[in-house]
């Protein structure tokens, strides 16, 4: 194991509902859910106001409206989660080459493969930047842990939420992780913490006290042994900067079944466009062409067809999907649809055009099915979902608080205002209009420089910037966001300064 506290590991925020928080001034320091809205939808973020009600990711939609009634609810804005996930991801690859991102808001950095730590000192410079850094061009927070391994890092971050920084002194790490729950360990789910539990074991010390043979005897020779070396704080993991994406998929949950078969045809062609346009968008094609089906009952069907090669042609895949869908039997009604491509790699197979017929002239496409999509699309085009960005020709830029009854409620503020004011339009108001999302931060600096050997300061380095340093931030500081800390575990204690 490494003997230095030079794996961080970077976890933002509840990171979703704090982009809605930043982004609408009248929600700073108010309960926000993040997700699907629909019957059947789940949360993918809740900020810390609502988790205060017992409100957390994965829950069904429907028992957080229960827990937190007067919470604001809203749909996600993936792009501009992802632009924000990249300025994030840039700071942390002015660290180090060594980046492992795991998803948009959470990433492992190897600091010595950068020169950005050696010892405890250094590494706790570093992320004290980082923390600053990413305060000051994008205007949220993020919790950073530091230690030795992976496996550490991460359950340091875990402890440092939120806003925090936590190091896990070297030598320290048997006495912190001994009563910790079994769950804390990495792959230790709810299936292997049951089957744990009733064999006694509960904490990670009595994990480690089991003994090797005994995990092996239990849990098979792979996993009981991957655990007996995490139970004694052992974790050689590297932090791996590229990970080989092994297929691309996309699906959808409806809120009311499907059971016209026709619709479900023309939903499999729309999931298959858009699992085209991910794959070219990476770069990528592929062989193995992949079908889910969830039906009625909740059982789950997937169906396979692999080509003779490589292919990015919307047409080969579509038509790949449309066979398979074939061979499953949807008469009692589809919950869940999705288009998945494996087998991937970095180049097409010309001939596999070959594979899909000729489009005769009634198929540019059939006549019903073009009537089909037009008669479902026109009225989505003029759906307004809570949390979505307006444009009003006369009040400006604004958010959807809410829709119906053939009305649509707006708020008009943006990331640099004061709360704004709400006012209400008929949902067919030409004047209203979809938008793109605001930044959060007007005019970011420049990405930083490495943190550099000790200069004048005492402790090395320059000190951590705030946004009050940065001229022109203040109005865009999520008041919502708590007071930054950041300590030190050693001998299994934790010490905090504001």
């Amino acid at each position: 194991m490494r003997n230095a506290p030079t794996i961080l590991h970077l976890d933002m925020d509840a990171f979703y509902a704090s982009v809605e928080q930043a982004s609408k001034p009248s929600l700073r320091g108010k309960a926000v859910v993040v997700g699907g809205l629909g019957p059947r939808g789940v949360v993918a973020t809740a900020s810390y106001e609502a988790r205060v009600f017992g409100v957390h990711s994965a829950m069904p939609m429907a028992q957080a409206r229960r827990l937190a009634p007067n919470a604001a609810y809203l749909v996600p804005r993936f792009t501009l989660y992802r632009a924000i996930s990249d300025q994030v991801m840039a700071l942390l690859r002015e660290l180090s080459p060594l980046v492992e991102p795991l998803s948009l808001d959470e990433a492992f950095v190897d600091l010595e493969a950068g020169g950005a730590a050696r010892d405890e000192e250094s590494a706790r410079r570093a992320g004290e930047k980082l923390r600053a850094d990413i305060r000051a061009v994008t205007g949220l927070t993020g919790s950073v842990g530091l230690a030795a391994s992976k496996m550490l890092a991460k359950i340091a971050s875990e402890q440092a939420k939120p806003d925090g920084l936590l190091l896990i002194e070297p030598g320290t790490e048997r006495a912190l992780l001994a009563p910790m729950p079994v769950r804390t360990l990495p792959g230790v789910g709810p299936a292997t913490g049951d089957h744990l539990r009733r064999a006694g074991i509960t904490t990670v010390e009595e994990l480690a006290e089991a003994g090797e043979d005994e995990l092996v005897r239990l849990l098979g020779k792979a996993h009981g042994q991957a655990l007996y070396a995490m139970a004694l704080a052992r974790d050689e993991r590297p932090v791996v900067a590229e990970r080989e994406a092994k297929s691309v998929s996309v699906e959808d949950t409806y809120d009311v079944d499907i059971h016209d078969r026709l619709r479900v045809g023309l939903e499999v062609q729309r999931l298959a466009d858009r699992c085209v346009r991910r794959l070219r968008e990476a770069g990528l094609s592929g062989r193995t062409i992949v079908l889910k089906v969830r039906r009625y009952d909740f059982s789950t069907l997937t169906r396979s067809e692999t080509l003779r090669g490589p292919t990015d042609d919307p047409v080969v895949v579509r038509e790949a999907a449309a066979r398979l869908l074939d061979s499953v039997d949807t008469t009692g009604g589809v919950r869940l649809l999705g288009v998945g491509v494996s087998g991937l790699a970095d180049y097409t197979q010309e001939d596999l055009f070959a594979q899909s017929r000729p489009v005769p002239a009634a198929e540019e496409p059939e006549k019903g099915a073009v009537e089909a999509v037009v008669e479902r699309s026109a009225p989505v085009e003029r759906e307004w979902r809570a949390g979505q960005d307006v444009r009003h020709t006369e009040y400006g830029h604004g958010w959807v608080q809410g829709s119906g009854l053939g009305r649509v409620t707006v708020r008009f503020e943006t990331p640099q205002s004061a709360p704004g004011r709400v006012r209400t339009f008929l949902v067919d108001d030409p004047a209203l209009a979809g938008a793109e999302p605001l930044p959060l931060v007007m005019d970011p600096p420049e990405p930083p420089s490495r943190p550099g050997p000790p200069s004048g300061d005492p402790h090395g380095g320059t000190p951590p910037r705030t946004p009050e340093d940065t001229t022109g931030q203040g109005s865009s500081d999520p008041a919502s966001l708590p007071k930054s800390r950041s300590g030190t575990l050693g001998g299994g204690a934790a010490t905090s300064r504001p």
